[in-house]
């Protein structure tokens, strides 16, 4: 289990905090999904998580045990909503590969038809990729990563109905054996999810009890 307690994150260029006693709990087989608008700091809130910010105040814990900075780097595995700026390997392949000294082909397969990409050609660039297989593609990543926890940032964002819909069994799917937090500005497009839903407003975070309407 994942759980946040009287988190509060301030930005070095921001005048006040982004993020004020901020309190989550989030466990296996149980998605998170936090709506907000626009600079609400949503990205920001997985960005604490993972260990890509230092938050001021409060503590992270994972199955009881508060987290260091870099304990929650090795944790999480984080899919940014451009996916594609963030991929490092000329090729699927290498991409694939990236920080691992020994990744065997079964491995690689695995992770990919467990995304659903078990067709496309690993010589391929990341680049030529559809939006919809780039998500794939940077979650397989992570899942080599052996990531416990996954955050997705707006992984609906840009997407034509027929792919998000897909996307969002995946999503649904992993999170049977991994906690996940999904963040959006789109709340509606979960409307059939079950999941616990939260609103990040004015820098704090409280449980939505009523779904969006569709």
């Amino acid at each position: 289990m994942l759980e946040l307690q009287a988190l509060n994150y301030a930005p070095a260029t921001a005048s006040g905090p982004l993020l004020q006693d901020v309190a989550l709990k989030a466990d296996i087989g149980r998605p998170v999904l936090v709506a907000g608008a626009s600079g609400s700091g949503k990205t920001s809130l997985l960005e604490v998580i993972a260990g890509l910010s230092g938050q001021q105040r409060g503590s992270i814990c994972w199955k009881g045990q508060e987290l260091s900075q870099r304990q929650r780097r090795w944790l999480g595995g984080m899919v940014f909503q451009f996916p594609e700026r963030h991929f490092l390997g000329l090729t699927i392949a290498q991409e694939l590969r990236l920080g691992h000294r020994r990744l065997g082909g079964d491995q690689q397969q695995a992770a990919l038809n467990t995304v659903g990409l078990a067709n496309i050609r690993l010589s391929d660039a990341p680049e030529r990729l559809s939006g919809g297989q780039q998500r794939r593609l940077a979650l397989a990543v992570q899942l080599l990563r052996g990531a416990e926890l996954l955050l997705l940032d707006e992984p609906t964002a840009g997407l034509d109905w027929s792919v998000r819909a897909d996307v969002l069994n995946l999503l649904s799917q992993l999170s049977k054996q991994r906690v996940l937090i999904v963040v959006t500005h789109e709340p509606q497009l979960f409307h059939d999810w079950s999941c616990e839903r939260y609103q990040l407003r004015n820098g704090r975070l409280e449980p939505v009890t009523t779904l969006p309407a569709a």
